[in-house]
């Protein structure tokens, strides 16, 4: 009689194995086997990070295995498993691999397919045509989308994070990793010691030293010793955690009354300040988005204000970047006045940290929130919803996707949500960053994501003008890299940009991300399908560095670039692009340690050995 031999891993993390009766049966392109319980004698199968093997034997030939069937029943208590792949061994000598990467919950079953990448078109065999659409309606009932807040991109229906599908649920230990990191960045900003500090007036400068007590490295003690300075002020728009909103000034704005005669003694080049604008040696920095946003009033005996900058910013002889004018809300007048560098010495500090705080609240809730946080969950949502696990798609994507959806989920919970750390620290709490996020996204465009794209409509591509902007100069490279992958990806499974057009998995996936994530509105160019390889690699190449590099550059984080731990994919092709683009992110790794030897402040969130493979923190 046929015998296969069945490996099978169980996940290495916490509590990933199980002691409940684990059944196997095989599908085959001939007959269905029995159900065939997989135990060893004396022996406690599946423990965590276990690879066991079994010997398997049918009663007659099953020809070609399409499927493989495992069913999980209780042994004594309800005891969750982590699967992560099978291997079987035909009796013909031949390795199929079964991955799956996924959690069998209760008395729960699971049908795998071989781990090769298929389009729907591939799939001629009813009962793997069958199989592809159960899994997708099954999803569509787990992956619900849901208003979290009018105006928001719709989220996960999940009201806590216990609600979420077990399979995007946080393990264990990223469980506890999440509370750990909450907890450190507690003690490290010393809150309940120092709470007093945020909730009313500080006494003096040197307070912001005791901020910095326990966060010790190159960055944080430069910015302590510097941070009064003009130079490290302009310094941090271009490399600093907020890198996007500085911009090449074309038009001096008319809501800003600057005057030559204001700055001279900041001008380095015996010019107007309008010749200087000409020759592109001025930049604008205007938070006009906070501009009636309400302060946080949750607390009646704080005080809380928002200011709406516009901050003007020169381009001396050096290169290097400096303030020149600060105007600290949008509408000029004798109680608005312009703040300038040959102030008083705390006058002009002062309008420094007015307009650092409204970056901070930019930053916060719009560049690192919505731009980076929101933006993936949408993609991983549509993901799930029309991308079976046997689609190249998405398992391109699904590493790029990992614990984004549960890491949101526990900021409604815990951040963001009415009397959250949003509400008690921020002074755009209590509503106000909620107002923000609304607003952001009139603003939230395709072409925004497309790095390259945003670089340039921010007027700040000239690598000659501008030669110490390292978040534009790695992210380009990194850009690169990602989009050569991508398209090496796009090129094995799509011969054609009419098998693109015709699969119809994705572009509903396209489409659920253009109707449901950002609402169906037209003036945010998301595509609404996708007709050509090119773009769709292009589009790839925004899910991935959205989740990826943009995350990485205004939060940092771990799980680096181009790591894939769980292997989705199984063909030669795809792993040998996979390599490639590890070479590539390797020899970029190399140029930015390079460019950081000696220098004092140096630049490395976008260097790809410390770039985040996903949002997850």
């Amino acid at each position: 009689m046929p015998s296969y031999t069945v490996t099978v891993a169980t996940g290495s993390q916490w509590f990933a194995g199980t002691d409940d009766y684990i059944y196997l049966s095989l599908v085959g392109s001939a007959g269905c086997s029995e159900k065939h319980l997989l135990d060893k004698p004396f022996y406690n199968d599946f423990e965590r990070g276990a690879v066991d093997s079994y010997d398997v034997t049918v009663d007659e030939e099953l020809g070609d295995i399409q499927l493989v069937k495992i069913e999980k029943r209780k042994y004594w208590l309800h005891d969750d498993w982590y699967l992560k792949y099978i291997t079987l061994k035909t009796p013909c000598g031949d390795y199929i691999e079964f991955p799956c990467y996924r959690w069998i919950t209760g008395e729960g079953e699971i049908v795998l397919r071989d781990g090769r990448a298929k389009l729907a078109c591939d799939d001629q065999i009813h009962i793997l045509k069958q199989h592809r659409r159960k899994e997708l309606e099954t999803r569509q009932k787990q992956y619900r989308w849901m208003e979290w807040n009018p105006g928001f991109p719709l989220s996960i229906d999940a009201k806590c994070h216990k609600d979420l599908p077990r399979d995007i649920q946080f393990d264990s230990e990223k469980g506890v990793d999440f509370v750990l990191n909450y907890s450190k960045a507690m003690e490290n900003l010393f809150i309940n010691r120092f709470m007093h500090m945020f909730q009313s007036s500080w006494s003096d400068f040197a307070d912001f030293e005791k901020i910095f007590v326990k966060i010790s490295n190159t960055i944080s003690e430069r910015v302590m010793n510097h941070w009064q300075e003009d130079l490290m002020f302009g310094y941090q728009f271009l490399n600093g955690c907020n890198p996007v909103l500085i911009q090449r000034c074309k038009k001096l704005p008319e809501k800003l009354p600057v005057t030559t005669e204001m700055v001279e003694c900041s001008l380095e080049r015996q010019l107007t300040l309008e010749q200087e604008v000409e020759q592109g040696n001025i930049f604008i920095v205007d938070f006009d988005l906070l501009d009636g946003i309400d302060a946080n009033k949750t607390d009646p005996c704080t005080l809380q204000f928002l200011a709406a900058p516009i901050c003007l910013l020169y381009k001396n002889l050096a290169n290097k970047i400096v303030p020149i004018a600060i105007q600290l809300n949008q509408v000029p007048g004798d109680e608005n006045p312009i703040f300038l560098p040959s102030d008083a010495k705390y006058d002009w500090l002062l309008a420094k940290i007015w307009v650092r705080s409204s970056d901070f609240h930019i930053h916060q809730t719009i560049t690192h929130l919505l731009r980076t946080h929101l933006v993936s969950e949408v993609f991983g949502i549509a993901m799930y919803r029309h991308l079976p696990a046997v689609h190249p798609i998405f398992k391109l994507l699904v590493a790029h996707v990992r614990f984004t959806i549960a890491i949101n989920t526990k900021a409604r919970e815990q951040l963001i949500c009415e009397y959250g750390l949003f509400d008690k620290a921020n002074a755009t709490g209590g509503g106000g960053h909620v107002q923000m996020v609304q607003r952001a996204m009139q603003d939230l465009t395709y072409i925004s994501l497309c790095f390259p794209e945003a670089i340039k409509a921010r007027g700040m591509d000239s690598t000659e003008d501008i030669p110490y902007y390292f978040y534009r100069d790695d992210g380009l490279l990194v850009w690169e890299a990602i989009k050569t992958f991508t398209a090496e990806v796009v090129g094995i499974y799509y011969k054609s940009d009419q098998m693109v057009v015709e699969d119809q998995e994705l572009q509903d996936f396209v489409k659920d991300v253009y109707v449901y994530g950002m609402r169906g509105k037209k003036t945010s160019g998301f595509p609404k399908s996708i007709k050509t390889r090119e773009k769709l690699s292009e589009y790839l190449t925004v899910v991935i560095f959205t989740a990826s590099a943009q995350h990485a550059a205004v939060n940092f984080g771990q799980l680096f670039l181009g790591m894939y731990p769980e292997e989705h994919f199984i063909e030669k092709p795809v792993k040998e692009a996979i390599a490639r683009f590890h070479k590539n992110l390797d020899t970029i790794v190399s140029m930015i340690a390079e460019r950081n030897k000696n220098k004092k402040l140096p630049y490395y969130y976008l260097s790809p050995d410390r770039i985040p493979n996903s949002v997850a923190i």
